[in-house]
């Protein structure tokens, strides 16, 4: 009697598994990139995080003159989460292209520039002053952050002040211009279809959502600077119908950003549509996690012979969702 013989799928070999993904004009090796506000400039990182893994950095977001952030504590633990209100502090504009981008053109993975600001007039300067400098590779325009006032959030929760913000960066540059939105609207897709018609080339969908925790004893709400933004696996589920309600609104890739902790959080977000992802909180936990996110999307495509994300982006079955 012969055995009859038994077909096992084949994985995937590593020369055949494309993970390259493009954000307008920016190609990264992979879409893993480390979200804005957790590694500092980038080069803080070198020496700890393998870089040239990674597909992107994105800096701590700068404004054109130094700020020194929000009262403290400007951290507080949640339920399966962190609060933060840090309040955008950053060096400032020029301090950052006069000490801090040099160092950067040296590592070993696509720089991403984080751009604030309170008026529309602001974040056009600070694209221009740093189109000037050179040496990194993309922009992404921050008008999402929940913790400063007239500021950030201001401008990303109506579509014309999104528009405005966008319509004042994109004659100052020709790399690629990522929006960072807010969660904390009632429409997404509205903002996000007033920045795609005034030129972004990209979408980093979201940020933190607005929270507030207290303290019964002194009765004073845990962070200085009252309520900040919640962040961490608390969010994951509420990000991932952030993501999908946008990339079914517009045709420029996304980027999902909130509560992404392992490969099977990416995996989802890259079935939902998100083109790339950005790794925030986790890194708090360990500053390998992007690296252990990319290791793990990696397995899963060649344990089931996928050999580029396009295979597997926006294949969420409807009307389940």
């Amino acid at each position: 009697m012969t055995r009859r013989a038994t077909s096992q799928p084949r994985r995937l070999g590593p020369s055949r598994l494309d993970l390259s993904v493009r954000l307008g004009s920016l190609q990264l090796r992979n879409p893993v990139m480390i979200a804005s506000g957790l590694a500092g400039y980038g080069d803080e990182l070198e020496g700890i995080v393998n870089l040239g893994k990674i597909g992107a950095v994105v800096t701590k977001t700068l404004t054109l003159n130094a700020r020194e952030g929000n009262a403290p504590p400007r951290l507080a633990e949640a339920h399966s989460g962190l609060m933060n209100s840090i309040g955008l502090a950053n060096v400032g504009c020029q301090a950052f292209i006069s000490r801090r981008l040099r160092h950067l053109k040296a590592l070993k993975t696509k720089i991403v520039v984080s751009v604030g600001g309170f008026s529309e007039r602001e974040y056009g300067e600070i694209v221009l002053r740093l189109e000037d400098a050179g040496g990194f590779d993309g922009f992404e325009i921050n008008i999402s952050c929940p913790n400063v006032k007239e500021a950030g959030m201001s401008f990303g929760c109506s579509p014309a002040g999104a528009a405005g913000v966008v319509r004042a960066v994109r004659p100052k540059t020709s790399r690629s211009i990522i929006v960072k939105l807010t969660p904390n609207v009632t429409d997404i897709a509205l903002i996000a279809r007033a920045c795609v018609s005034e030129g972004a080339d990209a979408l980093t969908v979201g940020n933190t959502f607005k929270a507030l925790a207290v303290d019964v004893q002194t009765r004073r709400p845990l962070l200085g600077g009252g309520t900040g933004g919640l962040s961490g696996p608390a969010i994951k589920v509420l990000s991932l119908a952030k993501v999908w309600e946008v990339v079914s609104a517009v045709s420029v890739p996304v980027i999902a950003c909130g509560g992404i902790c392992c490969s099977n959080d990416a995996l989802e977000f890259i079935v939902v549509g998100a083109t790339a992802l950005q790794v925030g909180s986790a890194c708090l936990r360990n500053l390998r996690t992007p690296e252990l996110v990319l290791a793990g999307i990696e397995e899963y495509c060649r344990n089931n012979r996928v050999r580029s994300l396009a295979e597997m982006r926006g294949t969420v079955k409807s009307p389940e969702l």
